[in-house]
């Protein structure tokens, strides 16, 4: 582990939260595209294609949603 990484962990928890949204926006901010490895382009790919041969195989939008409601409880 480097010096900078083990400084992180000793912060509190919301002043790494505040880095995290500081580095978040820093990234956004920018106009340089964000890289996206190949792995996850033929992921997004298999993906697809099994859903457009079976569809069942996915959620509707409804049911994510009430997925991630029913998780918060």
């Amino acid at each position: 582990m480097d010096l900078y990484t083990e400084s992180i962990r000793h912060l509190p928890l919301g002043e790494r939260l505040e880095l995290i949204q500081t580095i978040w926006d820093d990234i956004v901010s920018n106009d340089e595209q964000i890289p996206v490895p190949n792995s996850a382009i033929e992921e997004a790919k298999r993906r697809r294609d099994e859903m457009l041969v079976d569809p069942a195989v996915g959620l509707t939008h409804d049911e994510v949603w009430k997925k991630i409601k029913d998780a918060r409880r």
